[in-house]
Parts: structure tokens; sequence; C-alpha cells
């Protein structure tokens, strides 16, 4: 198992919005999840402003050191939407009307008052020699230029681009995770864990603790691209932490 390809994938989330507090994240945790239903492992994320540099040199760096680099915001119709202009900059190439774009966006908003005006076209501008990606959800498409995925910043858009997606990019095996909780400090455990996963190579176990009704706990995750291997790791471990004392549950409290 050691030995198999590891593909990996970086995310860069674009917007001043995201910077200034204003809105709050969420396409973090859903790329990631879905990229390891991809048996892609997420190394890196970036946010950056809505700045063409800053975007460019993002980009530029993480789809060299990645297997893939997605993107999300700034794909929309107003002027502040300038993520396929730094892309575009990033490959050297010039944006063009993309033909496909604009024919989904005619018949999207054909019968739609207002029709396809030029700020709704500009969602048809793509880097010269890029794929549409299919956006089932509000029609205006993705992009892909070269491994770079270029997708909407509204969740639930972007969750329409990767479904389209999903199972056409290479990939591994994804990761399986178990979760084993108990009211335990992290440092009354610390060895037994790092024991325990040492014993078990190709297993990664991680420590969450948490304070809830008036008392401490963690929840220990077991992460492993061999899902029997991670099931019997987490078993192994609430043996030895109910030895030790602890009433763990597994699952997770």
């Amino acid at each position: 198992m050691g030995s198999e390809r590891i593909w990996t994938a970086a995310l860069v989330v674009i917007g001043d919005e995201i910077l200034s507090g204003r809105t709050q994240d969420r396409n973090i945790a859903q790329v990631a999840t879905w990229l390891n239903e991809q048996g892609i492992r997420l190394t890196e994320v970036r946010v950056v402003a809505d700045d063409p540099r800053a975007i460019g040199d993002a980009v530029n760096a993480l789809r060299t050191s990645n297997d893939y680099l997605f993107t999300t915001g700034g794909i929309g119709p107003t002027h502040d939407d300038i993520t396929v202009d730094a892309v575009a900059a990033a490959f050297g190439v010039p944006v063009v009307v993309h033909p496909e774009a604009r024919q989904i966006l005619e018949d999207y908003y054909r019968d739609r008052p207002g029709g396809l005006t030029d700020a709704r076209l500009r969602m048809a501008r793509t880097p010269e020699g890029a794929e549409l990606l299919r956006n089932p959800y509000s029609g205006a498409p993705g992009i892909r230029i070269g491994n770079v995925y270029i997708l909407a910043g509204v969740p639930a858009i972007a969750a329409s681009m990767l479904e389209a997606l999903a199972g056409t990019l290479e990939g591994g095996r994804p990761m399986v995770s178990v979760t084993v909780g108990a009211r335990a400090a992290e440092s009354d455990v610390a060895d037994l864990l790092r024991e325990t996963e040492q014993a078990h190579p190709g297993v990664a176990i991680g420590s969450y603790p948490f304070f809830r009704d008036g008392g401490h706990g963690a929840n220990f995750v077991i992460r492993s691209e061999d899902g029997e291997l991670a099931q019997r790791t987490g078993s192994e471990l609430a043996d030895k932490l109910r030895a030790a004392g602890y009433d763990p549950v597994e699952g997770g409290l």
C-alpha cells in the first residue's frame, strides 16, 4: 500500500468577502469531501483576495505542485469577477467568449427577464483553449484548463459542478476515517495513541480535543486507505482506552 500512487489537489478560495469575514466559506469542506471520494488528497488551501496577481501567483504555485488545482469564486457576471482573467494570465493565454458557453447561456436566459445581457455574457468568458464543466444547477458552466478546475463560489453551484465532474478524474483509493471518542485528556493518552499508530503502518491517528458539559475529552480519528485496517485499529484503540480506565465510544462523542 505504501508504494501506491497518491493523487493530490489544492484549493484556492477567491474573494474579498471571505477575507473580510462577511461571508463564511463552505466550499472547503465540500471540496475536500468530494476529492476524498475520488481518491484524491486535498493537501493545501489558500484564500486570496480579488487581486489578479495574487490569484495568478497562487494558481501557478499550486498547479505545478499538485495533480489538480481547484478554485472557487470570481466567475460571476460582475466587474469584480476576475478569476477567468487572472487564470488566463497565469497560463499566458487570452480570454475569449467560449461559443458553447455562449449557447448554453442563450438557451438558459431565452425565456427569462432581460435575456442574455452583456453582464450575463461575462459568464461565457474562458481562457483560450479551456473546456467547460457542466452546471446543472444554474446553467453558467465552470471551466477546466490544464489541471485547473474553476468552480463557482456559491456552494450549491459549486456542488452541482462537482457532481457533474464525479468519476472523471484519475485518483487512488479514498481515505477511510474511523472515530473513537473518550472522556480522556490528550496528555493522558498521548503515548497510547503514538504506540497504536506506530504498530499499524498505513494508519494516521489524529486527536481532536473538546470541552463539553463541564468536562474534557477528545475524539481520535483513525485514517487509512485500507478500510479494514482502519476499522481494526479503531477497535484496538477502543480496547486500549477501556483497559486504561476510559469508556470509549466508537463513532465519537
